[in-house]
């Protein structure tokens, strides 16, 4: 499986961004799908999650009520719209697989995904 992550860039504090990432593949449609980011200097931390269907998200304290993650099984890609973006923010963001059977669900655990994008840089400006 091969993941693109795009979207990333330089904002301003209080803005807007959607990330996207573009998988391989014919069965996209039941991968489970994740974001991880990893800011200079710190580990990589859990973002957002969604299941195969989109029927279950999953998200971060720090980005709850600030992000939304879906998906379109039609195109293969996951997006991950982030609002009212804040310094802290500023980190690589990566999208991973979680390929089936899924057996116990630890969406925040990066070592339980398959499968990992390159990464897109979110920067944002105080």
């Amino acid at each position: 499986v091969q993941l693109q992550a795009s979207g990333g860039g330089l904002v301003q504090a209080g803005g807007s961004l959607r990330l996207s990432c573009a998988a391989s593949g014919r069965t996209f449609g039941t991968y489970l799908m994740g974001w991880f980011r990893q800011a200079p200097g710190k580990e990589r931390e859990f973002v957002a999650a969604i299941t195969s269907t989109g029927g279950s998200t999953y998200y971060a304290d720090s980005m709850k009520g600030r992000s939304t993650v879906s998906r379109d099984n039609a195109k293969n890609t996951v997006y991950l719209q982030m609002n009212t973006l804040k310094p802290e923010d500023t980190a690589v963001y990566y999208c991973a697989v979680k390929q089936p059977p899924l057996g116990i669900i630890r969406v925040r655990t990066d070592g339980w995904y398959d499968y990992w994008g390159q990464g897109t840089l979110v920067t944002v400006s105080s």
